[in-house]
């Protein structure tokens, strides 16, 4: 059957228009795919962090105002704040807060996470932000019966279980005595009373823990120094836009003092920064 002029247009231009809505469909499908996690927190506005809030000088509640704050804590604000985003945290336990930045339920885990190859396998590390070393937390009086690293052996180590740390007095050894989250001053006073006897632990995060509770009997040691270590913020590492604009903010903040000024209000004037001259 012929078609005459009129229905030949309309047959026409109801093609065009199946065509067009077709091909928009298709584009919206494809913005949709090509929508990354970075562009879903810029959309939000807001930087999903998690932390524990019990690190004393890294993540803590101010004793006056009971407000979270700390070194990585104010770090990771600052970082959030140049990047034109809100920094909101949520207080979890270590391996709840690695679960989370892995499973993409949080952005990133600032919470004194050293840099290891192992972790590297499974996250992405922002530039470091922190040096330091390992010490042994003892009690004054006797140094808990601790001359040198190797006397670790079977003494009771505390701290949280699949920490760094605790993974060396293994190895070296010690009886671990695990904790869930707890507070600095938990693990400091069980030194001091004798239910444990020793922590192994990062050097700035112990000088300000020992400060914060001169009337426990305890004390670091004073030959006992390992482990060089660094320290950074942890990302999913297929966030590779969010690290990117970390990193560069990061950058900035280190030219500038701005990490500097942070690590002297926090760790008593030192700036953990700079690396320690320690094998």
């Amino acid at each position: 059957m012929a078609l005459d002029k009129k229905q030949g247009w309309a047959l026409l231009t109801g093609v065009l228009s199946f065509s067009l809505l077709t091909g928009c469909s298709d584009t919206e499908e494809a913005a949709e795919e090509t929508t990354s996690a970075w562009d879903e927190i810029q959309e939000e506005g807001v930087l999903e962090i998690g932390t524990s809030g019990t690190l004393l000088a890294t993540s803590f509640h101010d004793e006056e105002t009971d407000e979270l704050t700390g070194f990585e804590v104010e770090v990771a604000r600052e970082v959030a704040d140049r990047l034109g985003l809100e920094a909101e945290f949520t207080e979890l336990g270590f391996d709840e807060m690695l679960t989370s930045v892995n499973t993409g339920q949080l952005d990133m885990a600032a919470n004194d996470i050293e840099i290891t190859e192992e972790r590297q396998e499974e996250f992405a590390f922002s530039t470091p932000i922190k040096y330091s070393y390992g010490v042994a937390v003892v009690r004054e009086d006797d140094l808990s019966g601790i001359e040198t690293l190797e006397d670790v052996e079977g003494k009771k180590a505390a701290g949280a279980a699949t920490s760094i740390y605790m993974d060396i007095a293994r190895e070296l050894g010690a009886e671990p005595v695990t904790y869930d989250n707890a507070s600095n001053e938990v693990y400091l006073r069980d030194v001091s009373i004798g239910r444990t006897d020793v922590i192994l632990n990062d050097y700035y995060l112990s000088l300000f823990g020992v400060s914060a509770f001169p009337d426990l009997n305890i004390t670091i040691h004073p030959d006992i120094k390992f482990n060089p270590s660094s320290v950074g913020l942890v990302m999913n590492e297929e966030n590779t836009e969010l690290v990117e604009n970390v990193n560069r903010v990061l950058a900035e903040m280190l030219e500038d003092g701005t990490i500097t000024e942070l690590s002297k209000a926090f760790f008593g004037g030192e700036d953990v920064s700079q690396e320690p001259d320690v094998e």
